[in-house]
């Protein structure tokens, strides 16, 4: 609706609230999808972000023949239906370009210092008119919406938590620990994605996956990787294993009161990501809610369509358990506070306990649809990124614990017939957004938990 194409849409997705519906089988709703920073391939631009919400029907097929391409893609169908763009709480649009400034904090609006590009930005010197240092840089990731409207969404290049309405407008911001922000060897914070830090959140590396409790009072954040100080690197993935899961309650965030903001800090856990043969890690992309003590993680190598290497080794959506993970809130961080010197989980911490789940690189199953993992290129190789999770039910008498999980791609932007901030782009291949939906089995959902977070209404 704004003239540009649509892009990147699987860095995180969600079922809408309210518009969930089940007929004779067949399901239908409202799927929110939400690009990050804009068409990126050379650099990050001063992109508006924004999250789109299209009407879904799902007619699940059942079968072990194999469905062509065609006819596969009749069983989840999509209409397009508006746009959000995200603005700042004074109307102000965000930028995807890179951070190079600091925001100061803002203790009437209760926001920290904020990630910001400054018209110094090279890519901003380009632009017809470079915007003034009050906006806000804006690489979103993570989404929920809240019962009001409302929704969280996490941003990477803070790493930083914004809470918009429903419009999009700004209502807060908040930061995770110190111990989160990039800081130079001098130890000033420095948000740029340009380069690693010296600690904090490594480049590209922040906080991907976002969810919340089925009642909407506990809000939980996931670090793509390790932080630098833990073995993080935005190039060496042999030490970066051991990230770091955050949680928040956000109880009173939508109450009257005055000291409900920023929400304290409850929980923070050692998540171990899987290694591969080669012992380097497999980034985590998005993270979703089951019980206090049980998530999905989605964890993935980068590799297939819009990649160099069209074999995937790894991309699955995995299970994770905290019940016996040491709760590290408020013990390690400090600006430099440390967990995994070099990559090594110090004595005295015990991480969560990760173990794999649904592979979206089965061979089988992908035969099913009419996909394929490695050569030849075509429109049916499986996507190289995936980077969102959402469970819908399916209200089976008979199958009480069974869930829709929900995925899709970030083919970030690439095509060969792109438009972005009033201009053409070519990227010399079409990488077409790709949507996968798996019929789980999970009993360790709260009966009802799933129904209660969207609202459902069939």
């Amino acid at each position: 609706s704004f003239g540009e194409t649509i892009g990147g849409v699987g860095s995180a997705i969600a079922v809408k609230r309210g518009k969930y519906d089940i007929d004779d089988g067949v399901f239908s709703g409202v799927l929110v999808l939400q690009p990050d920073r804009g068409h990126n391939i050379d650099a990050p631009i001063d992109w508006q972000g924004r999250f789109h919400t299209f009407d879904f029907t799902l007619t699940p097929y059942y079968g072990t023949k194999a469905l062509s391409f065609k006819d596969a893609q009749k069983t989840l169908e999509l209409e397009y239906v508006m746009t959000r763009l995200f603005t700042d709480r004074a109307d102000v649009p965000v930028s995807g370009a890179d951070a190079d400034a600091i925001r100061s904090a803002n203790a009437t609006a209760g926001d920290p210092i904020l990630p910001i590009p400054s018209g110094r930005n090279a890519i901003l010197s380009t632009m017809p008119s470079a915007p003034a240092e009050n906006h806000i840089a804006f690489d979103p990731e993570g989404v929920v919406q809240n019962a009001d409207g409302s929704y969280w969404v996490s941003d990477e290049y803070g790493p930083t938590i914004h809470l918009f309405d429903s419009t999009g407008r700004l209502i807060h911001s908040m930061n995770p620990p110190d111990a989160a922000l990039p800081r130079t060897a001098a130890r000033s914070i420095n948000f740029t994605s340009a380069s690693d830090p010296s600690s904090g959140r490594a480049a590209n590396q922040g906080l991907e996956g976002l969810t919340a409790s089925s009642d909407g009072n506990t809000l939980y954040a996931l670090l793509q990787s390790a932080l630098m100080q833990d073995g993080g690197s935005s190039d060496d993935k042999t030490t970066n294993r051991f990230t770091r899961l955050f949680a928040w309650d956000v109880s009173a965030v939508f109450s009257s009161s005055s000291s409900s903001w920023p929400p304290p800090l409850v929980g923070e856990w050692v998540v171990p990501l899987p290694i591969s043969d080669k012992n380097k890690s497999r980034a985590t992309s998005e993270v979703h809610f089951l019980n206090t003590h049980q998530f999905l993680v989605l964890s993935r190598d980068g590799d297939g369509h819009g990649s160099d290497d069209l074999s995937s080794g790894y991309k699955g959506i995995d299970l994770i358990d905290i019940s016996n993970a040491t709760n590290i809130a408020g013990r390690f961080d400090g600006p430099t506070g440390a967990i995994a010197p070099k990559g090594q989980l110090i004595a005295g911490v015990t991480p969560a306990l990760y173990q794999s789940f649904v592979s979206l690189i089965d061979d089988t199953q992908l035969a099913r649809f009419g996909l394929h993992n490695g050569k030849p290129e075509n429109s049916q190789l499986i996507d190289g990124k995936w980077e969102s999770i959402a469970l819908a039910p399916i209200q089976d008498e008979d199958f009480p614990d069974d869930y829709f999980l929900f995925t899709v791609s970030d083919n970030d932007f690439q095509t060969t017939n792109g438009v972005s901030l009033g201009k053409k782009y070519d990227d010399d291949i079409d990488v077409d957004t790709q949507l996968l939906v798996f019929r789980v089995t999970l009993p360790s959902v709260a009966r009802g938990s799933v129904e209660q977070a969207i609202s459902f209404d069939g």
